[in-house]
């Protein structure tokens, strides 16, 4: 598996499990933004769904 579709995933589980609100919390998405983008670029159809996955996760988690 490519390792930037796992630096992606690491970096969106890293958000998720930070205090929501906090600038940690915003540092943490906008790293994850940015490993989702970059590993897009380069990832195979099936990596591309699991990344749009992982782009819905962050939505829901800035909205709770």
């Amino acid at each position: 598996m490519d390792n930037l579709f796992q630096q992606a995933k690491d970096a969106v589980n890293r958000f998720t499990n930070s205090t929501p609100g906090t600038q940690m919390n915003e540092q943490e998405k906008q790293a994850a933004q940015n490993a989702i983008q970059s590993a897009y670029n380069d990832a195979s159809a099936e990596e591309k769904q699991q990344l749009e996955q992982l782009e819905q996760q962050l939505k829901q988690n800035e909205l709770s």
